[in-house]
C-alpha cells in the first residue's frame, strides 16, 4: 500500500488516458494549479452532481489559475459518454490499471449495506503549479464540495 500524501508533499507524476482519446499527465499544469478529484463512478447520481458542480465552476477555477481533472478507473470511451451526456466542461481521465488511484490513495477497501469490496474512495487534491500538493480532502462530501475547492484555489 502507497504512503499517506499530505499538504506539502509533491504530488506522484502521472500520465493517463483521458476523454476525447487524448492523455494528461501532471506536467501538463506546470505553471497552473490543479484540481485533482477521484470519483467512483461515471454517470452515477453522486458522481455526476460533482462533475456537473466543478463544470459549472470552470470558469471561475480558470480565473484563479486552476484546472479540473476528474479521474476514475472507468474505461475512456465510458468518459466520454459521461461527458457527452452531462455536456461536462471539464476533462475526465481514466485509470484502468489502478496504478495512479493507488498512488494517491484513492483505491482501497469500501463497504456497503455490510459488504466490504475495493474500490474508488472519493478524494479531492489542489496541486499548485510547482507539482505539491496544497490541500487534501480525503473523504468528500459532495454537496457544496466543488464551491469548497474554488474557495481554497482562489486563496492561492
Amino acid at each position: 500500500m502507497a504512503r499517506e500524501l499530505a499538504a506539502g508533499a509533491k504530488a506522484p507524476a502521472f500520465t493517463l488516458d483521458r476523454d476525447g482519446g487524448t492523455s494528461v499527465s501532471l506536467k501538463d499544469f506546470k505553471t497552473r494549479n490543479l484540481v485533482l478529484y477521484f470519483y467512483p463512478k461515471a454517470d452515477t447520481p453522486g458522481c455526476t452532481k460533482q462533475a456537473v458542480a466543478f463544470s459549472a465552476l470552470r470558469a471561475a477555477f480558470t480565473k484563479a489559475g486552476t484546472e479540473i481533472l476528474g479521474v476514475s478507473a472507468d474505461p475512456v470511451k465510458q468518459q466520454d459518454k459521461f461527458k457527452t451526456k452531462h455536456k461536462l466542461k471539464i476533462a475526465l481521465g481514466s485509470d484502468e490499471s489502478k496504478a495512479m488511484l493507488q498512488a494517491y490513495g484513492a483505491w482501497g477497501e469500501k463497504s456497503m449495506y455490510g459488504r466490504k469490496y475495493m474500490g474508488v474512495i472519493r478524494k479531492t487534491f489542489l496541486i499548485d503549479g510547482a507539482g505539491r500538493i496544497v490541500r487534501i480532502w480525503p473523504k468528500v462530501s459532495v454537496a457544496g464540495h466543488a464551491e469548497e475547492v474554488l474557495e481554497a484555489a482562489l486563496a492561492l
